[in-house]
């Protein structure tokens, strides 16, 4: 059977018969899509080295604006710069980071599971509670006992919806939009984590800022993992979205790996600003911050 012109589904009056015509047209296009998909693949096994390299697709992130911040790795210049930054001390284990993570005022129990999977997930952190203490308060107090970071989670109306990640003892400091919670109780089959430090995998922060950020939670982690706990903490970065995950390996009699088991939690994060030094929101100085004018184009991003 033919299908319709779009043009002529779309002069249909009729809203049922339309909305048929559309859905037998949509699973025929698909149908057809699949059928070319499988022909390719067999044609691709059949040519096996000589046949032509898969076609790129065209994302947003594959298309995305030309940056003047992004950075190569191996560049000398950037090298340079991480020994002298805030965290160099943290990438050659000449300081072992502590971690402080508190909530907002009148937390909810929500926020106490969250920072419960936390804990679990940074082994060298330790919960405080907020009180009401003014964050500057909070801030000397963790220097004068040693800590490296402080964690301090934010809700509105028992909604989890911020993240303030403050590196001690000068800074900096980064503000972000925290979304889509999940608890490690509410991921089917997760495994239960153990108190072994996690190998950390950052991926896709390509610019000075983005570098910056990777680093920043980089120093959240001891820099020599433990690889008998089989963890592993990925920072993911797509189109300025940074997405937490946390796996255990799975490792088949041979040694290989087979399977990932995810540990959760499981959250989302979304800069909204870096600030040079501790907190200060009303002298602090910033090294970048989102504004509404920034968003000019869906295919530039700035991590």
């Amino acid at each position: 059977m033919v299908s319709a012109p779009a043009g002529e589904v779309v002069m249909i009056r009729n809203k049922i018969k339309r909305n048929e015509v559309y859905q037998r047209m949509k699973a025929e296009r698909k149908k057809q899509a699949s059928k070319e998909r499988r022909e390719r693949q067999k044609q691709h096994v059949k040519l096996g080295d000589a046949a032509p390299p898969k076609a790129v697709p065209k994302t947003q992130e594959s298309t995305r604006e030309r940056d003047e911040t992004m950075v190569d790795p191996a560049d000398k210049e950037v090298i340079a710069d991480q020994e002298m930054d805030e965290f160099a001390l943290y990438f050659n284990a000449s300081v072992k980071p502590k971690i402080a993570i508190t909530t907002c005022r009148k937390p909810s129990g929500r926020m106490f599971d969250f920072i419960s999977d936390l804990l679990r997930a940074v082994p060298k952190s330790s919960f405080y509670e907020r009180r009401n203490f003014e964050i500057k308060q909070i801030t000397s107090e963790a220097v004068e006992k040693g800590f490296t970071d402080i964690i301090i989670i934010n809700e509105d109306r028992k909604e989890l919806n911020g993240l303030v990640l403050i590196h001690l003892p000068d800074g900096p400091t980064a503000h972000f939009k925290l979304t889509n919670v999940r608890l490690s109780s509410e991921i089917a089959g997760h495994g239960v984590m153990t108190g072994h430090d996690p190998e950390v995998v950052l991926n896709n922060f390509n610019t000075r800022l983005g570098t910056r950020i990777g680093r920043m939670f980089a120093a959240l982690f001891d820099q020599r993992p433990e690889f008998t706990g089989r963890r592993a903490v990925t920072f993911h970065n797509q189109r300025d979205f940074i997405f937490f995950r946390q796996h255990r390996y799975i490792f088949d009699d041979a040694g290989k790996i087979v399977n990932l088991q995810e540990l959760g939690p499981q959250f989302t994060l979304k800069l909204k600003s870096l600030q040079a030094g501790t907190f200060d929101s009303v002298n602090g100085e910033y090294e970048w911050k989102h504004r509404q004018e920034m968003d000019t184009s869906r295919r530039r991003f700035f991590l």
